[in-house]
């Protein structure tokens, strides 16, 4: 019997692939809002990040979240999400 396929993501701070389950979805809602979704299925434009400070603050020092979810991303948004990533990560 076939094993079943895990799907893989790349998180945008570290770049490297891991499992879905393993990374936060990030997502730009369709009226601008930036937050971490940890349901994976909230609608809008989504991007993988490791459960880690460090490749939060990576994604924010290269602006590889802003351009994953293409739109500016304010300080005070990434002071919530790693609020968010070290409650929930």
């Amino acid at each position: 019997m076939p094993q079943k396929r895990i799907p893989l993501r790349m998180c945008v701070g570290c770049r490297e692939m891991r499992p879905k389950k393993e990374l936060i979805r990030i997502v730009r809602s369709p009226e601008g809002t930036v937050h971490a979704d940890f349901t994976g299925r909230a609608p809008g434009r989504g991007a993988y990040l490791c459960k880690s400070a460090a490749c939060l603050a990576k994604a924010q020092k290269t602006k590889a979240l802003e351009r994953a979810l293409e739109h500016k991303i304010e300080a005070s948004v990434f002071e919530g999400l790693a609020q968010e990533i070290s409650r929930n990560g």
